[in-house]
């Protein structure tokens, strides 16, 4: 099954830097199980006498809706297969997933790059890692295929599964290999985070028990102030 998208939006091209070598990536590549956030999938063109006119990328397996917004110039098809079993979702039951999406129509000129947005709802749990493999076809015949393993000369563009609580990140390094975060960032933020309302209670119950001890001596002192007060007063009538 297809489905044709013809939206426009906006183009991001810009001069890539010569001696750098650049991946087909996906930003932000770090995403929260069960979200739906836009992704950018950023594709260099890194010929020099030759368009890019063609990217097709295999969406990793779950994905049940993709929602895309081709740059001017550029199509977008959807290929979509059944699932063996279908899924149930607040939407209602779902019976096909997203396989792959294949961009078309336009051209990215040597030395340029261009962004193809995509909203996509995020299979899987916490430390799976996506992989979203793609080939790339250039106007003089020329396919470049970014289907390799992390640390390949073209590693597929990657993103990494997090907690549903977390933030999308988009982690810097290169763009080809999994964006696992370093544990500093994942876990011993997620424990602070737990950590810090009940640190903030438990401050805010001692300033409480403090503030009543406080208020509880000023009223006996003031009890004793007055009774002393009265008996002074009774000693000079009496007098």
């Amino acid at each position: 099954m297809r489905r044709t998208v013809t939206m426009a939006a906006a183009l991001a091209a810009g001069a890539l830097p010569a001696a750098a070598q650049a991946h087909v990536s996906v930003h932000p590549n770090v995403l929260p199980a069960g979200s739906f956030p836009t992704v950018n999938l950023r594709v260099p063109n890194e010929e020099t006498s030759q368009d890019t006119t063609k990217i097709a990328v295999q969406m990793p397996p779950g994905v049940l809706s993709v929602s895309p917004q081709p740059p001017p110039g550029w199509k977008v098809t959807l290929k979509t297969h059944k699932l063996a079993k279908p899924i149930k979702t607040d939407d209602g039951t779902v019976t096909e997933e997203v396989s792959e999406v294949d961009m078309t129509g336009g051209r990215i000129k040597p030395g340029e790059m261009a962004q193809f947005p995509l909203a996509l709802n995020v299979p899987g749990k916490a430390g799976d890692v996506l992989t979203f493999k793609t080939v790339q076809t250039y106007s003089g015949g020329t396919v470049v295929r970014w289907i390799g393993a992390a640390g390949s000369d073209k590693p597929s563009p990657t993103a990494d599964v997090v907690d549903a609580n977390a933030p999308a990140l988009d982690v810097s390094g290169d763009a080809g290999p999994p964006a696992t975060l370093p544990a500093s960032e994942t876990g011993a933020t997620t424990a602070a985070k737990q950590a810090q309302p009940a640190a903030s209670s438990s401050d805010s119950n001692g300033a409480s028990k403090a503030l009543a001890i406080t208020g509880v001596v000023l009223g006996g002192l003031a009890l004793l102030l007055a009774a002393a007060a009265f008996v002074t007063t009774r000693r000079r009538v009496a007098a």
